[in-house]
């Protein structure tokens, strides 16, 4: 049965393929703008940024605490040198000149409106230069461990010349096959955050290699589908990881209470993917930045409902993980 948080409005719902969306105002949470995309946009190219997987994320609900005096509520943090203003990204996702004609560019200038640290996926339709003129916040490049690496240092170069401030290197393999990460680091002065983690023996295996970040998600690989979610997994990553290196994950996460969870969990920052997709969609950059801020919001709101001011206050007594 599926548990509500401390207040999640009921999903917008438009009709799909109509090409009219509602006013902007009029959107509540991340999932409206799912519904606002699916009016938007051909059903197939829909269907490829519909839905994902939220039912680890469901099993988990809140213990609120009354009576907490949280004025002064903050929700900065700093990660690998950068300050933030909130711990949620807008992830890497490529292609999206396919969703908006700005593609990239668009999703960076809202990332940016909204304060937002933004992922550049080595898939992008616009050039690491033309993305990164339109950002303001912190920004890392994505890019696949399977990539050429001739070409991918290239564009690395390009990226941290730009002012990228990490790396993030996608698993496309098992993470103990370490050759294609270390030919993508090596040389390389950016920090490099590894992607694709989905248990505590390749975290170890993340720690030996000299990662400097780890973030919990489906790596894109054959079979990958049939792994445990990145929520299921990020309990015994963070305890390995034992603070030596920042936690990060990915993978259905619609609002600012999914987060929470994430965060009271142990993880440093949650990766917003196909709601950045759906927004970008329907509204382009205005659409991004009304997102991001809607779930920043919905993150202050449910942090205080738990009586906790700031992200260094949250741990697992926040939380309850209910049995499937």
């Amino acid at each position: 049965m599926r548990r509500r948080g401390f207040f999640e409005p009921l999903q917008l719902k438009v009709i799909a393929g109509s090409g009219k969306v509602p006013p902007l105002a009029d959107l509540l949470q991340a999932l409206d703008f799912e519904s606002a995309a699916e009016a938007k946009l051909d059903p197939a190219l829909f269907a490829e940024i519909a839905g994902g997987d939220r039912s680890a994320l469901e099993r988990i609900t809140f213990r609120p605490r009354m009576m907490v005096n949280t004025t002064g509520l903050d929700l900065t943090s700093e990660l690998l040198g950068a300050k933030l203003f909130a711990p949620i990204f807008a992830g890497p996702m490529g292609n999206l000149k396919r969703f908006h004609p700005e593609g990239e560019v668009a999703a960076a200038r809202g990332a940016s409106a909204a304060k937002a640290p933004f992922v550049l996926s080595a898939d992008s339709d616009c050039s690491i230069q033309e993305v990164a003129a339109a950002l303001k916040s912190p920004w890392w490049y994505q890019v696949y461990a399977n990539a050429a690496p001739v070409a991918a240092k290239e564009k690395i170069r390009q990226a941290s010349e730009a002012g990228a401030k990490a790396l993030v290197i996608t698993a496309t393999g098992p993470v103990r096959e370490w050759a294609a990460v270390e030919a993508l680091r090596k040389g390389m002065k950016l920090p490099v955050v590894l992607k694709g983690v989905v248990s505590a023996a390749e975290a170890k295996a993340a720690l030996e290699h000299g990662v400097q970040g780890i973030v919990v998600s489906r790596p894109a690989r054959p079979g990958a589908a049939g792994l445990a979610s990145p929520m299921e997994s990020l309990a015994s990553v963070v305890d390995t990881v034992a603070g030596r290196v920042p936690v990060l994950i990915d993978g259905g996460f619609r609002r600012g209470g999914d987060v929470l969870k994430a965060l009271a969990t142990g993880a440093s920052a949650v990766l917003l993917g196909r709601p950045v997709v759906w927004a970008l969609s329907a509204y382009g950059a205005e659409g991004v930045q009304s997102m991001l801020e809607t779930t920043q919001t919905d993150l202050a709101r449910d942090m205080a409902m738990c009586g906790k001011v700031n992200l260094k206050a949250l741990d697992r007594t926040v939380i309850r993980v209910h049995k499937a």
